[in-house]
């Protein structure tokens, strides 16, 4: 396409700018809700009030946070911190379900021989129960950064500038060849990610890649 050929430069710029306002709340999200997950996982009775709570905040619509950003962070409306605190919040949302589901689903002989080899509280967090979570963890991630991808192009209305710039300005403008570009980018962008999480999944658990020989 001509269009491409012209201003692939500014399509790479933009990538990298979408990948950056996705990828890093992906990955301070997680941080953020492991120990979501995990008071989810140890103490029952609070479950439901942590997964309703930080299940509610993917209901905000993500142009009015994107617009309350700066109200609460006392930043300019421009400024991309707004965006990856707001994506944050977005992953957040989806994993702390997926943290404490993947921790319960670990076998309970499993965490009591762990114990009885004296792996307890966190020791036994970090070398038993967390790797065993992984591929859950992994799945839920894979959708977050899916939905990152997609959320952040809603920020070009607001002026930070992504991917979606050339969705809006190719739809305003009719320049179907610069929307079908930043359609394009957008999944090839999700895609990327997805294949990182699977890699890095298939990294962490390598035990899973062996049972998977002997079958």
């Amino acid at each position: 396409m001509t269009w491409l050929a012209d201003n692939w430069r500014t399509v790479l710029d933009l990538a990298g700018a979408h990948l950056y306002l996705a990828g890093v709340p992906l990955l301070v999200g997680l941080v953020v809700s492991l120990p979501l997950g995990w008071v989810a996982k140890r103490w029952p009775r609070s479950s439901p009030a942590v997964i309703t709570s930080t299940g509610l905040l993917y209901t905000i619509p993500s142009l009015a946070l994107f617009v309350i950003m700066p109200l609460l962070l006392g930043t300019q409306i421009l400024d991309p911190v707004n965006v990856l605190v707001a994506m944050t919040i977005y992953t957040v949302a989806l994993l702390t379900r997926t943290v404490a589901d993947g921790l319960t689903a670990v076998p309970d002989h499993v965490e009591q021989a762990a114990t009885a080899m004296g792996y307890k509280g966190l020791r036994r967090l970090v070398g038993v129960e967390l790797p065993l979570a992984v591929p859950v963890i992994a799945a839920g991630l894979r959708v977050a950064a899916v939905s990152n991808v997609s959320i952040v192009s809603v920020a070009s209305v607001v002026g930070v500038s992504q991917l979606g710039d050339l969705l809006v300005d190719g739809y305003n403008r009719v320049i179907w060849a610069e929307l079908t570009t930043g359609i394009l980018a957008c999944v090839l962008l999700a895609l990327v990610l997805d294949l990182a999480i699977q890699a890095g999944s298939r990294a962490l658990t390598p035990w899973v890649r062996a049972q998977g020989g002997r079958s």
